[in-house]
Formats: C-alpha cells, structure tokens, sequence
C-alpha cells in the first residue's frame, strides 16, 4: 500500500486528517502510535515526532493541513478539500487556521497543563481558555449564520479542522446555549459519518483526557 498514516486515535490532528481519508475512502495503512515500533517509524521520518505524518510512496509529508491539501491533490476523491475560486479557497484556509490556532490551540492549553500536574497553571490556563473560547464561540455563531458547512453548503478543509477543534473545546468549556447555531453545526458534524468513525475509534482512550472525559458524544 503506498500510504501509511502514523497517527493516534485520540489525537486531534490525527482525526482532522481520519475524515479527510475516511470521506473520500482512500486505502491506507494505518500506524497507530499505541504501538512503540509505529513510534520509532515515525520518529525515524519525522525528527520532531510529532503526528499525524503521512508517507505517500516514500515520501514524508507532516502537518495536517498539508496532509489533506497533499491528498486531495495526489489522491482525489468525491470532495475537494478547496474550493477552485482562490478567494473561496483563501477563505477556507484561514477557517481552517482559525479552527486550528484560535478554538484547538486555546483547548490545549489547560489540558497540556493537566497533564503536567501543576493546578495553579492549570486553573490560569482555564481562565484563558474560558475567555478565548467564548470569544470564538461568539465570532462562529454569526459567522455560521446561513451556513450549513463552516464556508457555506460544502464540506472544506474547515471542517475537518473544525470537526475535532469543536469536539474536545466544548468538552474543555461547553458550548453554551446562547450559541444555538455553533452548538447545531457541532451536532452536525458529529452526525457526519467520517467524523463519527473517527470519534468511535477513539472512545476506547477516553481515560486519556486529563480533565475528564464528559459522559455524552
């Protein structure tokens, strides 16, 4: 097979780059990093270790934007990540960071610090996380207006990234329902099958998650 991801189940990077995979069933192998010798594969190709990385013939491609911009123009499928129209596509792109950089990064923050044990930074980082996280909330709430997909009627890059950017921050600081449009785009995407495989695959590590794991999704 002349692809093989290196991902974990629970990661959410990996699954952004899952439901890329999964939508346009493109054959893959999956290496999944619970196993040490996919570890020491992956660091092999990729020094700074960290994942998803995608080897596509020999060839290592990290990060997951590139990873599904490399597959969608290497590999295809019924869904075009991006849009033809550069403006389309420019907008794609930065929901895509925004999902990235402004809702998954604010998430990690208190989770990282959790891990790390330290409480006083944990709760510092909660705080933080609160107030960026409504932020966002509040600017998708009316940037979703009209809009089933995060850049209209199709699905993009930006809901790969917005599928599992939502997922875990409203596990962190829940979605509230003053936000009645994010929290029906949330359940969308949970409803959407590529997504859902994804979240299945990953119940098994729930215990995983330092702040706890909500009894719901």
């Amino acid at each position: 097979m002349s692809l093989t991801l290196y991902a974990h189940p629970f990661s959410s990077y990996c699954q952004k780059v899952l439901v890329a995979l999964y939508e346009n069933d493109v054959p893959f192998e999956y290496r999944t990093l619970e196993d040490p010798s996919a570890m020491a594969e992956l660091k092999a190709r990729w020094p700074f270790a960290r994942f998803p990385v995608l080897v596509d013939a020999g060839n290592t491609i990290a990060e997951s934007t590139i990873i599904i911009e490399h597959l969608m123009l290497k590999h295809g499928g019924r869904v075009r990540w991006l849009p033809d129209d550069p403006l389309e596509a420019l907008e794609v792109r930065f929901l895509d960071r925004f999902f990235d950089n402004d809702v998954m990064t604010a998430m990690q923050k208190p989770v990282f610090e959790a891990i790390r044990k330290d409480n006083a930074r944990r709760d510092e980082a909660m705080a933080e996380a609160r107030r960026v996280l409504d932020l966002a909330y509040r600017w998708l709430e009316q940037r979703l207006d009209g809009r089933t997909w995060a850049a209209g009627e199709t699905l993009s890059l930006a809901d790969c990234a917005a599928a599992p950017s939502l997922f875990y921050a409203d596990w962190v600081h829940p979605i509230a329902p003053v936000f009645p449009q994010l929290r029906a785009y949330r359940s969308r995407l949970l409803a959407w099958p590529a997504f859902a495989r994804a979240v299945d695959e990953a119940r098994p590590f729930r215990q995983y998650f330092p702040l706890g794991a909500p009894d719901r999704d």
